[in-house]
């Protein structure tokens, strides 16, 4: 793990002990964009002509985060999705990340979702952008992109909301 990566971890880990969540997320975010923009960080994390695909750059036993390096292929688009009872942060090292934030506007309780555009916008070279628990989002990335997310658990491990436009409504507007 490099130096960049263990202090970054280490500030993590107790801003989240001591600050609320909503707090320590932005505080986070802050510090994750000045860890894109570090070479040594960039160095350790992405090397040119790697494969698409993400690889653990660190994990915090005392909160449970983990940090991911993410190689992005340019034209891949996501689908809604949140990520649960947790919340994660996305910051980017190369080329952008297209963000849609969705709301449902139907009741929870019915089977069929039906989720509306509530926000779009990029997140650049040095930006991050955190999500808290149950925010409804999507990402896509019209150029290869290195990215850098990092979630409050194990996702794998916790149920998690996706969407999709042949079971669920997907309305385009805003």
């Amino acid at each position: 793990m490099s130096r960049a990566v263990e202090r970054f971890t280490r500030q993590s880990s107790r801003i989240l002990q001591d600050e609320p969540l909503d707090v320590a997320l932005e505080k986070i975010a802050a510090g994750l964009s000045m860890l894109v923009t570090d070479p040594e960080f960039v160095a350790h994390a992405f090397q040119e002509g790697a494969e698409p695909g993400k690889h653990e750059l660190a994990h915090d036993p005392a909160t449970g985060f983990y940090l991911f390096a993410h190689v992005q292929k340019g034209g891949k688009t996501g689908k809604p999705h949140s990520h649960g009872e947790s919340w994660a942060i996305y910051a980017n090292v190369r080329n952008q990340t297209d963000m849609t934030e969705w709301a449902r506007v139907n009741d929870p309780a019915e089977d069929r979702a039906v989720l509306s555009a509530t926000d779009r916008y990029s997140i650049g070279p040095g930006e991050a952008r955190a999500y808290g628990p149950g925010v409804i989002h999507s990402t896509a990335h019209p150029r290869d992109a290195w990215v850098v997310r990092m979630t409050g658990t194990d996702l794998d491990a916790i149920p998690r909301y996706h969407f999709s436009s042949k079971r669920d409504e997907i309305l385009e507007s805003a």
